[in-house]
């Protein structure tokens, strides 16, 4: 690779630097500027001013996580489309035969789901 194209990705790579060093320098601060006295009422979970009532570790459903995963699943899949959108034109014909593979993929993969009973609330 040249020069210029290595300078091409110098924006990105700066923007990692400032990301990596913003978060870095936020956690440092917060653990050493946070409150160090602790005590049961700090450490109490609080909800709106309602007070706690039993166990937060009761177990719920498997099917929640499982559609969450899902939408998120289905989610990012579709936020491919959009650059292809915005491509449209420049793409032509190959680019829209392989949208047509993959939307048939995704399809195929969500009438799986469907068939497995994934989405069924019982």
């Amino acid at each position: 690779m040249d020069q210029q194209h290595l300078l091409d990705y110098y924006p990105i790579v700066l923007m990692f630097i400032v990301a990596l060093a913003f978060v870095s320098i936020t956690m440092v601060s917060t653990h050493l500027l946070g409150p160090k006295k602790k005590s049961s009422i700090k450490l109490d979970s609080f909800e709106c001013g309602i007070e706690s009532q039993g166990n937060a570790r009761v177990p719920f459903s498997i099917k929640y996580f499982l559609v969450a995963i899902l939408f998120v699943l289905f989610d990012v899949e579709v936020i491919f489309m959009y650059p292809w959108a915005v491509l449209f034109r420049e793409l032509g014909m190959a680019g829209f035969i392989e949208m047509i593979v993959f939307i048939s993929l995704l399809l195929v993969g969500f009438f799986y789901i469907i068939k497995r009973g994934a989405l069924k609330w019982e």
